[in-house]
């Protein structure tokens, strides 16, 4: 196995081996199990880099729920713009329902900020975050992140869904982008 993958015109390395982000997937719906039982929740993942965990994280899920799923946008490239672009909106109806919000990364806050004022519209009974990798470094709002697996610095990651232009999304491992 290289420690080493070529995305496009950028070289990443192996940061976070599959061993270490199964672990914490597990560790994560282990604390969901607990703190939702004897709920129904709606896991509402984040398209498209959240598909991998999702799909980790569910099936590691034992209590009873649905998860569907929403498309939100804001990278360019490496790096955020900014500017938020709904794409596929809800397709379930949330109303007096807790909802957990699953996605890749969490680093400005700002696409999870717009998804938390999107959902209060439909009246779920409450909403949680869980995340995959959190970015506390780059934080712009202030968010209450119940779950999440790893904190990781500012760099730019690829693989386990995350992508650069949309490739490298089909790896085991995280990558993190090489100077």
């Amino acid at each position: 196995m290289s420690n080493k993958i070529q995305v496009k015109d950028k070289t990443f390395a192996v940061s976070i081996p599959q061993e270490k982000i199964l672990s914490e997937v597990k560790r994560v719906a282990a604390e969901i199990n607990r703190d939702y039982a004897g709920q129904e929740p709606v896991f509402l993942a984040v398209l498209n880099g959240s598909f991998v965990f999702a799909a980790d994280l569910l099936r590691e899920i034992t209590i009873p729920c649905e998860i569907s799923f929403v498309r939100l946008a804001s990278y360019q490239g490496v790096s955020t713009t900014g500017e938020i672009r709904e794409i596929m909106g809800l397709s379930v109806d949330v109303t007096n329902r807790p909802v957990i919000i699953v996605e890749d990364i969490v680093d400005t806050g700002l696409t999870m900020a717009h998804m938390l004022d999107t959902l209060k519209k439909h009246n779920p009974s409450k909403v949680d975050i869980c995340t995959l990798l959190l970015k506390p470094g780059k934080l712009q709002v202030d968010l209450d992140i119940r779950y999440c697996c790893m904190q990781i610095p500012n760099d730019f990651i690829v693989g386990y869904g995350l992508d650069y232009d949309g490739y490298g999304r089909n790896t085991k491992d995280i990558y993190t982008l090489c100077d």
